[in-house]
Order: C-alpha cells, then structure tokens, then sequence
C-alpha cells in the first residue's frame, strides 16, 4: 500500500461462493457482511480457514478487514474468503505473495457439484437395470 488511508480489494471464489474483501491499515477489526467475523463464522475450524493467509504473513493486527461473502454454504463461503485475503496480501509485496503461493493460497479451489443430467437421476447415478 503506497499512501496513508489506501485499501486494497480482491475477490475470491470457492465452489459456487463468491467473496470481495477490502483492506485498509487499522487495528484488525474483522467485519463479514456487516458484523463481527465470530458472528458470522460460528465454529472455530472456519474462523481457522478464513484467517490462516494473515496469520502465515503476520499481519493479524494490522489491517482492518471488510468482506461480502455471497452464495454458498459456510464452507465455500470460508474458503473464498481466504482465497480473496490472500489475493488482497499478496498485492502488498512480492515477499508476501511467494509466502502465500508456497501455502497454496492462491490457487481457485474449482471443485463443484455436478449438474444433473436429463434421463438420470442424479449426476451420474444410473437408473436400475432390467433384463426382464
């Protein structure tokens, strides 16, 4: 971040969530869709996933953290938070972005579920079979 007040925004996406975070230097306060990350994120586990690109760069009270998460469940939803806070880091230096890519961060979790396709009854569940 080059001057004082600046942010930094990135997306992040993981199966069919989407994820936009805003960056600002503060004191690391953690809003999700207008309220506290330990509101919206009940369990500690998806607290965990959310805030790992931080606490590998060692920025946790550094920043203040501003996020709209869309679609999904609470699972993508984490996983397309972190993948936009460490797009968001490693915007910040060539150092941080190396850290971020060696942990797998930046990388697009592509796995979805599979549509499901006329004639089955599921994705490719087949119907039961009969000679007779």
């Amino acid at each position: 971040m080059s001057g004082a007040g600046s942010t930094v925004r990135a997306t992040g996406r993981r199966k069919t969530a989407v994820a936009s975070v805003r960056l600002a230097e503060g004191t690391g306060q953690f809003t999700v869709n207008g309220k506290a990350m330990g509101d919206y994120f009940r369990t500690e586990q998806l607290r965990t996933v959310v805030s790992q690109p931080l606490v590998i760069s060692g920025n946790e009270k550094k920043y203040d953290i501003a996020a709209k998460v869309t679609g999904g469940g609470m699972s993508g939803q984490a996983g397309a938070m972190r993948h936009s806070l460490a797009r968001a880091l490693s915007r910040l230096g060539d150092d941080v972005r190396q850290v971020m890519k060696g942990a797998g961060f930046l990388t697009r979790d592509q796995r979805m579920k599979e549509r499901k396709k006329y004639g089955r009854p599921g994705a490719r569940k087949r119907f039961q079979f009969s000679k007779r």
